[in-house]
């Protein structure tokens, strides 16, 4: 299916790797990447495909253009708003949104431009999120008469802390990346031009020194925890470094060390 992918762009998602980084790439440049149903399910069979590609150790997240992406296609909004009950299938849309979230591969953001709505579901179910200087973002779904959709109620806080993400879901206000990365929701703002070599290197950086198996379970970790006493999470946490050390991660990542050379680890399923 990848290999699909990459000879084409399919349903406004371009597909590419790079040594063992893939991009993911939003590509409707005539509806400034606006998301329609095709183009959601397509990322997040993209998402899949690509965590179950143990030649693919980190991804990617972008926009083509001027945009990230704006959120759903408005022309989506009013036919569901005309016809709500002939669009249940959508219940479980939530899983290609959040895709990234649940990949146990890392997954980097990089923000070039407007990213509202579920765009900005998308942005913040990512593990790391860069963002090009000056861009918009917004969740806007109160302005729209909508609810905090796909998660990022949880998301959200677990970001920016729970009084600025009231202040973000209720107002829908506009703010600038170098805003976000005030609160906390991006990890580095760069100059647009620098963006995607920036997003690159710092996906590439993981691909080639971290190991598959450490990133995923600590993803794992990240998910489950908050939900977990310190004693719980201290006492699952030392189950899974003792489970760890029979594992040749261990070994080649002593080993790399001494040797003072890259990593070569096994994928994370191995």
């Amino acid at each position: 299916m990848l290999e699909q992918a990459l000879e084409s762009k399919v349903d406004g998602v371009r597909y590419a790797v790079d040594g063992a980084v893939a991009t993911v790439t939003f590509d409707k440049p005539e509806r400034s990447n606006a998301m329609d149903l095709p183009m959601q399910g397509r990322y997040g069979e993209l998402l899949r495909a690509a965590d179950a590609d143990t030649s693919v150790r980190a991804v990617v997240v972008t926009g083509q253009g001027r945009a990230f992406c704006p959120g759903a296609d408005l022309g989506l909004l009013s036919d569901i708003s005309a016809t709500p009950t002939a669009n249940a299938e959508e219940h479980q849309g939530f899983r290609n949104v959040l895709a990234a979230a649940f990949a146990r591969v890392p997954v980097v953001a990089a923000i070039n431009g407007g990213c509202a709505g579920l765009g900005f579901v998308i942005a913040c179910a990512a593990d790391v999120r860069f963002a090009a200087a000056g861009a918009k973002f917004t969740t806007a779904f109160a302005r729209r008469g909508l609810i905090a959709e796909y998660g990022i109620a949880k998301l959200l806080p677990e970001l920016v802390g729970g009084g600025r993400a009231r202040d973000l879901l209720l107002s829908g206000r506009t703010f600038t990346a170098e805003q976000a990365f005030e609160y906390g929701l991006v990890q580095e703002v760069v100059p647009a031009e620098e963006l995607a070599m920036r997003a690159h290197a710092y996906a590439t950086e993981l691909a080639v020194y971290s190991a598959p198996r450490s990133m995923a379970i600590m993803k794992d970790q990240l998910a489950r925890e908050p939900r977990l006493t310190l004693e719980e999470s201290a006492s699952e946490a030392t189950a899974l470094m003792l489970e760890s050390f029979g594992h040749p991660e261990l070994a080649e990542g002593l080993a790399s060390w001494n040797e003072r050379r890259a990593p070569q680890f096994p994928p994370k399923d191995s």
